[in-house]
């Protein structure tokens, strides 16, 4: 079933991404690294990305070692040439959106430092020709595997082995090929040394030389292009058939299909005497990259460039061009983060609410192993955890199915009415202060005197005047509300705020006094702590009360803390006073 959702440039390119693609993150490196080799593979998380670019340099936004670089849905990227030694290297990363006209989103995804460069780099392996190659065509490129920690490369071109007339240890800089200006001899046993050097010096003495011979002269043959379909193209059938231009001297085409700029997935150097061959089952969706060189017995055309196709737009989202929607054949989801239950209501069923045709539901554990608990359009559920809601549309293109699919990952969370386990109160500067301790697994939030509240997170009420409250506690997920009185049955007075033990008979102990209105003893044992916690003494409310000793010696002037319970309410009060001296 479509969706169109209308398509405004402006508002869709607000935010984060066209697309609600998101910026990757490096994972390998990772942003901030040291030491990172030179050849090191460049890796990002995927994100979905319809296709990245990426540019390399030594500045913030640079790119001098690597500029804008097609990498398909490819999310590794090893530059061909390496990385200079001990340089903070910078790399940015570019979404684009193939089939449509939505914005690149620019990524500046991380930086990192390469590794000092301390030995000079060990030899280089040529790849082109072959060593011992014969028939080799006179107007061939020399080539070499790159080779690490190498910052460029001396070549030495002779028809002796040792030889050097043709080039003598001639620096080509940090390429990984070289063709001579002039052609080679032909019929001759050609001997090539290459030495890599860096920083720290090379080593021509240690490298191997190699050799190839050439053939007789013969032309190579011509590139040639895509006719079908054409280079550029977009909404390719799936199945579509690969044609090009047939080149009059090749004898047969080798071709090179893949999802990135450097890889073969779909066809790997694969060799077709025709000009056009049927290629089953690409993917919906995505950009194929394809390089075709013709080839005979002098050898592969040279410089052939590489050509791009994308395929079907798949499950989009993608721009209708007759109505200008932006249309997406998958359902949209509107489910919640979080889902919570009150366990004593289980069962309890989550539905979804969305439109589609169909729908799954999925536990994942704690090792993120997901298990299908449902096809429904509901969900019984008696287990707090994370779970995945999917919705799923079916199309047709192509001949073949397609099951578009859109999920939320929403977490389940277990909830119930508190339970209150006890009110502490105690006096800081003439006030009270009240301390709600509760137990339960839900989310709470306390409230004083009215049960609709204000509410808040917190469980402490400070700056009190003394009196009776009535404590509320309610479960943000509607489980409940628990409620608890507590009486304030002791004045300020109660517990004198200083005294003086200097023997002159005027407070010289400290004690609790009793109110004036009842003269009730109404508290237990009294507890009396220094200012760290330390316990210096425990005293009947009905002795004579603390002397300001310890252990036999008087203690200094400060604040001192005691704490007792009421016997009426059975909470516990807290305080502190002064010892003067």
């Amino acid at each position: 079933m479509k969706k169109k959702l209308l398509f405004l440039i402006a508002i869709l390119c607000a935010g984060i991404a066209c697309g609600q693609v998101p910026c990757p993150e490096l994972n390998g490196p990772e942003d901030g690294d040291v030491n990172v080799p030179v050849d090191v593979t460049i890796m990002w998380n995927d994100v979905a990305a319809p296709g990245y670019r990426i540019s390399i340099g030594t500045t913030p936004g640079g790119t001098e070692i690597i500029n804008e670089r097609n990498l398909g849905n490819a999310t590794a990227f090893t530059p061909p040439l390496g990385l200079p030694q001990n340089t903070l290297i910078y790399v940015r990363l570019t979404i684009f959106f193939f089939n449509s006209p939505e914005p690149d989103i620019v990524c500046d995804v991380g930086s990192f430092r390469t590794v000092s460069v301390t030995t000079p780099p060990p030899c280089a392996i040529i790849s082109s020709p072959t060593d011992g190659a014969t028939d080799v065509n006179v107007a061939s490129a020399i080539s070499w595997d790159y080779t690490p920690t190498a910052e460029g490369y001396f070549i030495s071109i002779g028809t002796t082995p040792g030889g050097s007339e043709i080039l003598n240890n001639f620096d080509v800089g940090n390429v990984l090929s070289y063709r001579p200006a002039a052609d080679f001899p032909f019929n001759t046993t050609i001997y090539v040394r290459i030495t890599p050097y860096n920083i720290a010096g090379s080593t021509p003495d240690t490298c191997t030389e190699y050799s190839f011979t050439t053939g007789a002269m013969a032309t190579l043959p011509q590139c040639t292009q895509l006719i079908s379909p054409a280079n550029g193209s977009i909404n390719v059938p799936l199945t579509p058939n690969l044609e090009w231009t047939p080149v009059p001297d090749a004898i047969g085409y080798r071709v090179t299909v893949g999802l990135s700029p450097t890889t073969g997935e779909v066809l790997d150097n694969v060799v077709f005497t025709a000009n056009s061959t049927r290629v089953v089952d690409f993917d919906p969706n995505r950009t194929f990259f394809i390089r075709i060189v013709p080839f005979n017995v002098a050898g592969d055309a040279i410089g052939c460039t590489q050509e791009t196709f994308s395929t079907v737009l798949g499950c989009g989202p993608y721009l209708d061009p007759l109505t200008g929607a932006l249309v997406d054949l998958a359902p949209e989801i509107n489910f919640p983060d979080e889902v919570s239950f009150c366990e004593n209501e289980t069962p309890y069923f989550v539905s979804a609410t969305d439109t589609a045709e169909g729908f799954r539901w999925y536990k994942i554990d704690s090792n993120g192993n997901e298990t299908l608990i449902s096809s429904d359009v509901q969900l019984d559920v008696s287990e707090a955890g994370l779970y995945r809601y999917e919705a799923y549309n079916t199309v047709s293109q192509s001949g073949n199915t397609v099951e578009c699919t859109k999920s939320k990952v929403f977490t389940v969370v277990a909830s119930e009415i508190a339970t209150i386990t006890s009110l502490d109160t105690r006096v800081l500067n003439g006030n009270f202060e009240i301390v709600v301790q509760v137990t339960g697994s839900g989310n709470y939030e306390f409230a004083l005197n009215e049960i609709d509240g204000s509410y808040q997170d917190s469980n402490v009420f400070s700056g009190l005047p003394s009196g009776s409250y009535t404590v509320y506690v309610r479960d943000k997920n509607g489980c409940g509300i628990a409620e608890e009185s507590i009486v304030q049955d002791l004045t300020l007075e109660g517990f004198p705020r200083f005294f003086s033990p200097n023997g002159d008979g005027i407070n010289d102990f400290w004690q609790f006094i009793p109110p004036n209105d009842t003269g009730e003893i109404n508290v237990g044992a009294i507890q009396i702590f220094d200012r760290y916690g330390n316990f210096l003494k425990q005293i009947d409310p009905l002795a004579l009360g603390w002397d300001g000793q310890f252990n036999g010696r008087p203690m200094p002037s400060s604040d001192y803390w005691f704490t007792a319970i009421s016997l009426t309410t059975q909470n516990k009060i807290k305080g502190h006073f002064s010892l003067k001296r």
